[in-house]
C-alpha cells in the first residue's frame, strides 16, 4: 500500500494529480459527507450508543447524601400482602413513619389522580406537608385532528394541604433508552430538591444524565422495612435523607421482558437490564443538585473536533500511506475515546468520538484507497511497459516489488547480447517484392528468440530488424547473469536449428526458395548505465555503455572468426566453471589502447585438442602462422567445431604476407 509522489510515474494532468491538493479536497469531501450524515437518525443512535459506553466507564458512585429509596418490591409485597395498589392509609402511615425517622424530604413515585376512599383520601391529606412530594403526569396524546398535552395532577386536597407536585414524566430517546434530563420546572425532582431545601440548577436543553451504575445503586430498603424502622433498619438511617417511593423490583428485569416502571439507561448496555423509575429520579436529583448532568457539545465544537481530526489525518498521511496507516488510524480513534471520555468526566461536556473517528479514516484511508489505485496504475504501466521486453515472472516479480525499479538510471553489471541472423539483408532483397512473406520470415525467426531470452530471465532491450538486443541482471538482481546469458544464446541457436528444418520441409513441399538461416552472437560482460531512457513522453528501458558497444562489435565480428559465438573475457570468465572456453583473438576495443581477448564455447574437445589450440594461439600472437602451415589443418582435425575459425586464420596469414 506505500506510494511515495516523489517515485510516481503518473502522467501529469490528472485530477488531483498534486497530493496536497487531494487531501484538501478530500479533507473538504469528508466535512460535507458527515454534515449530511449527521442529519441521519442512525447517526445520532450511534452517538447515544457512544455516550452509553464512555460514560459509564468508571462511573462515580452515588453521592454521599444521595436520597434513599423505599422500593415498592417483591419482599413488601409479601410482607403486607395486600392487593395492588395498597390503601392510601398505608403509603400515610409510611410518610409518618419516614418524618419521625428524621427524613428531610419525602417524593411518592405514586400518582394519586384519582379519588379513593374517603378514609384514605383524609389520610393522605393529614399526612401532607411542604417535606411531601407527590408525582404527576405529563402525556402527549397524538390523533389525526390534533396533538394534546394531558397533564395528571394529584389531588387538589393534597396539594391544599401542603403537598407539593412533581411532574415524574421522562423522555426516551429513539432507542427507547433513558439518557436525557427532563426540562420541567416543576419536575418530580426539582420539586423535591425544593422541598429539601437544595439549589437545584436547571440544566441547558437536551443535557444528558450521568448514572451512578447499574439498577440498586442507591441505598434502598423494602417498603415494609421503612414502615417501622426501629425494629427492621439502623439508627438514624433516615435522618436528614431525601427519601423517595416507589416500585423497585428486586430482581432488575431484562431489557426484552420489560417491566412496570423500569427503563433502560446508559448503563443497560453493560448489563442489559431495566432501571426503576424511582431510581432514575433519584439520579436526575442528584445530577441536578450536585451538576453532575453532561451536557451536549455545541455544533461549533462539534465541527471543531471532526475538522482537527480530518486535519490530522491528512497530516498523517501527508507523505505516504502503508500498514501504518491501519495502526494510526486506530490511535487516533483511541484518542477521540479518551478525550471524549475526559470531556465527560471532567468537563461535564459530550463531543462524540463518531465524527472526528469517522472524519479521520475517511480521509486516512481514502488518500490510502487513491494510493492503492495509483499504485495499482503503475503496476499496470510497468507491466505494460515491461512484459514485451521480459518474461511474466519477472513482471510478476517487479510489480510486487517496484523499488528494484529505479527510473532514471543507475549504473549496474550487465551481460549484455546481440544477435543477428547472418545474409538476412540478401533474403530481404529477394523478398521485395512480398512484403507479407518477409514480415512473416521475421516474426517466426524474433518470437521464439524472444522467448528464449525471456524464459533464461533476460530483458529484451530492442528489436533492429533481424537483430535482437537483451541484457540480464536488470531490472532485477540476477547473480547468475552471464550464466544464463550464454545459456540463451545457445538455446537461440537450437531455435534456429528448428526453425531452418521447417523452412526446408516447407520449400520442398510447396517447391518455394529455401532460405537457411545462420545467426551470430556477442556477448559481453560490464558495467553500464541502465534506466528508462527518452522523452518525457515516450520512453525505453535500455542500457548503454562500453560494455554494450563491444557486444555489439563481438557480434558483427563472430563472422570474421567462422563461429556463432563471441564472448567477451569477463563473460568468457563467469561460464568457465561450466562451458570448454576457448580463447580465438585479441582485439582493439574502441577507447582502449589493450587487446581483450575474445573466446567462444566448445562443446567437443579434449584437453589435448585445448592444449594444442593453446599453443597454435601463441604461435599466431607471435607472428610464426604461414599459409601453408601444417598446424591449421591438423588443429581443423582436433577441433572440428573450429575449422571455420581455422580456414580464416589461414586466409589472415595468406593477407599478411
Amino acid at each position: 500500500m506505500r506510494s511515495n509522489p516523489r517515485q510516481s510515474i503518473r502522467a501529469p494532468g490528472w485530477p488531483f494529480s498534486s497530493r496536497p491538493v487531494r487531501l484538501a479536497v478530500l479533507v473538504l469531501a469528508t466535512l460535507v459527507a458527515i454534515s449530511f450524515l449527521s442529519r441521519l437518525p442512525a447517526w445520532s443512535l450511534l452517538e447515544l450508543r457512544s455516550f452509553d459506553y464512555l460514560s459509564t466507564v468508571d462511573d462515580p458512585l452515588p453521592p454521599e447524601d444521595a436520597p434513599v429509596i423505599v422500593a415498592i418490591d417483591e419482599p413488601a409485597l409479601a410482607q403486607i400482602n395486600a392487593q395492588w395498589p395498597w390503601p392510601r392509609r398505608l403509603h400515610a402511615d409510611l410518610i409518618k413513619a419516614l418524618r419521625a425517622a428524621g427524613a428531610k424530604a419525602i417524593g411518592l413515585d405514586i400518582i394519586m389522580a384519582e379519588p379513593s376512599s374517603p378514609e384514605n383520601d383524609a389520610a393522605i391529606t393529614a399526612a401532607s406537608a411542604p417535606d411531601l412530594v407527590l408525582a404527576g403526569d405529563e402525556t402527549l396524546i397524538q390523533a389525526p385532528q390534533a396533538d394534546q398535552l394531558i397533564r395528571t395532577t394529584p389531588m387538589p386536597q393534597f396539594t391544599a394541604a401542603g403537598a407539593r407536585t412533581g411532574i415524574a414524566s421522562i423522555e426516551l430517546s429513539g432507542d427507547g433508552t433513558f439518557r436525557t434530563i427532563p426540562a420541567y420546572r416543576d419536575g418530580f425532582a426539582v420539586m423535591l430538591a425544593a422541598a429539601a431545601g437544595k439549589a437545584a440548577a436547571m440544566p441547558p436543553a437536551g443535557a444528558m444524565i450521568q448514572s451512578f451504575g447499574p439498577a440498586r445503586s442507591y441505598p434502598t430498603v423494602s417498603y415494609y422495612q421503612a414502615l417501622d424502622p426501629p425494629t427492621f433498619l439502623p439508627p438514624d438511617f433516615f435522618r436528614n435523607r431525601v427519601v423517595l417511593v416507589g416500585l423497585s423490583l428486586q430482581n432488575a428485569p431484562e431489557i426484552d421482558k420489560g417491566g412496570a416502571d423500569t427503563f433502560a439507561t446508559p448503563y443497560t448496555v453493560h448489563t442489559g437490564k431495566l432501571v426503576a423509575g424511582v431510581e432514575i429520579q433519584a439520579t436526575i436529583y442528584d445530577n441536578i443538585v450536585h451538576r453532575f448532568y453532561i451536557a451536549k457539545g455545541a455544533l461549533p465544537l462539534v465541527a471543531l473536533a471532526i475538522l482537527v481530526a480530518a486535519i490530522l489525518a491528512a497530516a498523517t498521511v501527508w507523505r505516504s500511506t502503508s500498514w501504518l496507516t491501519l495502526a494510526a488510524a486506530i490511535a487516533a480513534i483511541g484518542v477521540f475515546a479518551v478525550s471524549s471520555f475526559a470531556g465527560i468526566r471532567f468537563g461535564h461536556v459530550f463531543v462524540s468520538p463518531l465524527g472526528p473517528s469517522i472524519a479521520y479514516i475517511a480521509v486516512a484511508f481514502g488518500q490510502a484507497a487513491f494510493d492503492f489505485a495509483e499504485e495499482r496504475r503503475n503496476k499496470q504501466q510497468i507491466t505494460r511497459a515491461f512484459s514485451q521486453y521480459i518474461s511474466p515472472e519477472l513482471v510478476k516479480r517487479l510489480t510486487e516489488d517496484p523499488s528494484q525499479l529505479k527510473l532514471g538510471g543507475e549504473r549496474r553489471t550487465l551481460s549484455v547480447l546481440f544477435s543477428d541472423v547472418r545474409g538476412f539483408t540478401t533474403i530481404a532483397e529477394t523478398m521485395k517484392d512480398d512484403p507479407e512473406q518477409l514480415t512473416t520470415l521475421i516474426n517466426r525467426l524474433l518470437t521464439p528468440l524472444s522467448e528464449v531470452v525471456m524464459n533464461h530471465g533476460g530483458t529484451i532491450d530492442k528489436y533492429m530488424g533481424d537483430c535482437i538486443m537483451a541484457f540480464w541482471n536488470a531490472p532485477l538482481d540476477d547473480p547468475d547473469h552471464a550464466m544464463h546469458a550464454v545459456t540463451a544464446s545457445l538455446a537461440m541457436q537450437e531455435e534456429i536449428t528448428k526453425l531452418n528444418r521447417e523452412l526446408e520441409a516447407e520449400a520442398k513441399a510447396f517447391g518455394t526458395p529455401l532460405y537457411v538461416l545462420k545467426m551470430g552472437v556477442g556477448i559481453n560482460t560490464g558495467e553500464c548505465v541502465v534506466g528508462n531512457m527518452g522523452s518525457t513522453r515516450r520512453f525505453d528501458y535500455s542500457c548503454l555503455g562500453d560494455s554494450v558497444n563491444l557486444a555489439s562489435r563481438l557480434e558483427g565480428a563472430s563472422k570474421n572468426y567462422g563461429v556463432a559465438l563471441l564472448l567477451g573475457e569477463t563473460t568468457a570468465f563467469l561460464v568457465s566453471g561450466r562451458y570448454t572456453i576457448a580463447e580465438l583473438d585479441r582485439v582493439i576495443v574502441k577507447g582502449k589502447t589493450v587487446p581483450a581477448p575474445v573466446f567462444t564455447i566448445l562443446h567437443r574437445a579434449n584437453d589435448d585438442a585445448l592444449a594444442a589450440h593453446a599453443l597454435f594461439l601463441q604461435a599466431k600472437y607471435a607472428g610464426e602462422l604461414v599459409e601453408d602451415d601444417p598446424r591449421f589443418d591438423v588443429m581443423a582435425a582436433m577441433i572440428p567445431e573450429l575449422s571455420g575459425y581455422y580456414a580464416v586464420m589461414r586466409h589472415d596469414a595468406a593477407q599478411d604476407r
